[in-house]
């Protein structure tokens, strides 16, 4: 069974990306809810930082790939311990967007409330120069996600049908 990862950086679209696989039928999970991620303490950041549950991301990567359906699994998460999990996926997708997008998204975005203070938008500036270019060096595709969401959807879905 294909497992597609969909990363990046907060305000990329994500979360949007995976509400429209959904909405299309496709099996999809955020990482941020139903335990699957857990807030960890950075010491060499001196800030916490999020964690994947590797118990719970393996169980999950295992129940997909024991299943029988044809339809792929997309699982949307960023967090720093995800790489011990890329063997696992047919492809990881970096979803990105200019700097300035990003922070307008963040400042205008209903669903979080991470990036309206101006240290987030600081925290997120130096993600961008320290994370993005080691997600973008791991990923297997790039998806700039300016484009509507169902262009961005649609490419993910075919990048999950050649990796099958």
């Amino acid at each position: 069974m294909v497992a597609i990862l969909v990363t990046g950086m907060s305000g990329t679209g994500t979360s949007t990306a995976l509400a429209e696989l959904a909405r299309r039928g496709f099996r999809v999970v955020d990482t941020d809810y139903d335990g699957l991620s857990v807030e960890s303490w950075c010491a060499e950041e001196s800030r916490p930082e999020q964690l994947w549950r590797e118990d719970k991301i393996d169980a999950l990567l295992a129940r997909h790939e024991n299943s029988s359906p044809e339809e792929p699994l997309f699982v949307g998460g960023c967090v720093s311990n995800q790489g011990r999990f890329y063997r696992r996926f047919a492809a990881v997708v970096l979803l990105s967007a200019p700097v300035d997008v990003l922070l307008e998204r963040l400042t205008t975005r209903t669903t979080n409330a991470f990036g309206k203070s101006s240290d987030d938008r600081d925290r997120v500036l130096a993600d961008l120069a320290a994370v993005e270019p080691r997600l973008r060096a791991g990923a297997d595709a790039e998806i700039d996600t300016r484009a509507p969401v169902a262009e961005v959807a649609d490419r993910l879905v075919r990048i999950a049908r050649g990796a099958s």
